[in-house]
């Protein structure tokens, strides 16, 4: 797990503010060449990326991956979706979970593992304004305690 973290190319901050997470996942990704070069260089965002089941696929959506400078012809759309490579049964498990009201999946890490690009997936329920309030001021509590017990 220590190797994982060191190899952080993307990650969503936001989603942990935004959402409960509840399940996480880990899942490969289909990409072409020049995406590969680009997202080892740092060159790709998450923070308005979402999932949806197709056809029993998963595939991500909106996320960003800026094209490879010398790319020239072999680079493609930024943008487009990408398949996710995940088992079976965890398909089944994300679309049973995501047909009940307020779950989603949202991608939360990208990350290397042995040379393969992987992204970490959630399953994920919206918080409301309040919960977000709550964590906020939970947040600030600890940080005054420990603050406090270090003078």
């Amino acid at each position: 797990m220590a190797k994982e973290q060191e190899n952080f190319l993307a990650q969503n901050r936001k989603a942990r503010h935004e959402y409960f997470l509840d399940e996480t996942y880990e899942a490969g990704i289909v990409l072409v060449g020049t995406e590969v070069k680009s997202i080892r260089k740092g060159k790709c965002n998450i923070k308005d990326a979402y999932c949806q089941i197709k056809n029993r696929e998963v595939f991500i959506e909106n996320m960003h991956i800026s094209p490879y400078e010398q790319g020239g012809i072999y680079n493609v759309d930024p943008i487009r979706e990408r398949k996710l490579l995940l088992n079976k049964s965890e398909i089944r498990k994300l679309d049973r979970a995501i047909s009940q009201k307020g779950y989603t999946i949202i991608p939360t890490k990208v990350y290397l593992v042995r040379g393969r690009v992987k992204v970490e997936i959630a399953l994920a329920r919206g918080k409301k304004l309040y919960d977000k309030r709550d964590a906020i001021a939970k947040r600030d509590a600890d940080r005054r305690i420990k603050q406090y017990e270090k003078n």
